[in-house]
């Protein structure tokens, strides 16, 4: 993924570029929430809606 998104940078090929950022953020926020819904199963201290 890294060398296809570095060849279509330097190729100029926008809407790859423009795709492979859109993916790449859709799965970072995905990730994080996983993250997060794990902390609160495996952490009994943590709670939904507690501040």
């Amino acid at each position: 993924l890294g060398r296809m998104v570095l060849d279509a940078i330097l190729q100029r090929d926008y809407a790859l570029v423009q795709g492979s950022v859109l993916f790449i953020a859709f799965n970072f926020m995905i990730v994080n929430l996983l993250v997060d819904l794990a902390y609160v199963a495996l952490d009994p201290r943590i709670r939904l809606g507690e501040p």
